[in-house]
């Protein structure tokens, strides 16, 4: 992302939250692993989202029509023995040359300005109730303000979660994250390719979980936007199946829900296809049913339509084919009305995409549920979970299909993101004949 583009978010906010208001968004601390190793350190979302700003523990502030600058940023001063050993820090003076900031000030100075900073505000916006060591720091300000009042200063009085304001925002995407998250897949549907490629009957799950990493990051997304599921047969229907360590059997079908991170941004795709290469036609039955429930899924996902209309299509479609299929008997209408797909398809159909996997957003409105607009992005992944049951005819036990792609609202209708992983049945036997 440009200097300008994060230039534009925090303008943004500054107009949403008004004159009167203040936003106080931390980053992400380090956390340890175990003793003096930490896990790889991941930037918290809104904080990176209106700075772009790299590194643990500092503090952005957004001050609307403040004299000095509306955007502070607070972060660790440059130490040249502790970047020997852990890497460069941009410093007081990066942050206002390299990343905008208005003002800057090293965190040892935090107690002391931000009280500065939220007198005179009526309105203090941060994460409530996030983190309680945040709550308490932030209300240590608020009432050092409070304990000045006799002498003119004036403290926020009335508190708002920040996700009111920051997560809409979050929710309608921008022409360059569109352009991030449309390479993001790609990168992703070239590594379900070369898994369809790979596979062969006999490779471990972690084989593939393995070559999947390393597509991606030869690409330049070195980060997953969360943990791979590699589950081959039965282990297909455990959603958030993640061992990836059994072996794959020829006839199985495998499951992988897998997704790059680049530069902050998420895809999110599941593809299942033959550990052989070749559907049996139990395997391809149940397959074609939810990839038409998926396909209906999609034709609902455009501006005007209600959040929950893809998810109401695919049911109506998944419920149809399992009268069909003999697992479920009834007339439909009741059968939708009592849910009874539910012991097969136990998931909703989507949720939003963005800086996170399970991206920020509200889906209801005023109780109701929201309307598509252009810019969104949404998951589509209808599934069916056939588990080893007497209820289930031999032939369709222990089958798990998942099929999930990335789709963006456009004015028009809408684009598939990963539209270049294979998912056509037939497409996905030839790419995989010719391996």
């Amino acid at each position: 992302m440009t200097a300008a583009e994060y230039k534009r978010r925090r303008r943004a906010l500054a107009n949403a939250i008004g004159p009167n208001g203040i936003a106080i968004v931390p980053a992400a601390r380090e956390v340890v692993r175990n003793r003096d190793v930490h896990y790889p350190f991941r930037q918290n979302s809104d904080f990176v989202y209106l700075t772009g700003f790299a590194e643990p523990d500092a503090f952005a502030v957004i001050a609307p029509k403040r004299k000095d600058g509306e955007y502070v940023l607070f972060c660790r001063p440059r130490d040249p023995e502790r970047e020997q050993w852990d890497g460069r820090r941009a410093g007081v003076d990066g942050a206002t040359a390299d990343f905008g900031a208005d003002q800057a000030y090293p965190l040892s100075e935090l107690d002391t300005v931000m009280p500065t900073l939220i007198d005179g505000r009526e309105r203090l916006y941060f994460a409530i109730g996030s983190d309680a060591a945040l709550d308490a720091q932030v209300m240590g300000w608020v009432n050092r303000v409070r304990a000045n009042i006799r002498a003119g200063a004036s403290a926020p009085e009335t508190f708002v979660t920040i996700e009111s304001v920051l997560h809409e925002m979050r929710l309608r995407k921008s022409t360059a994250e569109i352009k991030q998250m449309r390479r993001a897949a790609e990168i992703s549907a070239a590594a379900h390719r070369r898994l369809m490629q790979i596979c062969e009957p006999g490779m471990n799950e972690s084989r593939l979980e393995t070559e999947f990493h390393h597509v991606c990051a030869a690409s330049g997304a070195r980060d997953q936007a969360y943990s791979p599921i590699v589950g081959g047969g039965a282990n297909a229907c455990i959603l958030h199946y993640v061992e990836n360590r059994a072996p794959l059997r020829d006839g199985d079908l495998v499951l992988i829900d897998a997704g790059c991170e680049l530069d902050g941004y998420a895809s999110d795709i599941t593809r299942t296809f033959p550990v052989n290469g070749r559907f049996s036609a139990p395997q391809r039955e149940l397959y074609e049913l939810v990839l038409e429930a998926q396909a209906a899924a999609i034709g609902k996902a455009k501006p005007g339509n209600l959040w929950n209309e893809p998810h109401d299509e695919a049911v109506k479609v998944l419920t149809k084919g399992l009268i069909h299929l003999g697992l479920l008997k009834g007339k439909l209408a009741k059968l939708i009305k009592d849910e009874a797909h539910k012991p097969y398809y136990m998931h909703r159909t989507g949720h939003w995409l963005g800086m996170d996997v399970h991206d920020v957003g509200s889906y209801k409105q005023g109780g109701a549920w929201r309307p598509f607009e252009p810019g969104m992005v949404l998951t589509v992944e209808p599934g069916l979970y056939l588990a080893d049951s007497d209820a289930i005819p031999e032939p369709y036990r222990q089958i798990g299909i998942r099929i999930e792609d990335d789709v963006l609202i456009t004015e028009s209708g809408n684009e598939v993101l990963s539209a270049a992983a294979p998912k056509d049945p037939d497409a996905i036997e030839s790419l995989m004949a010719d391996n």
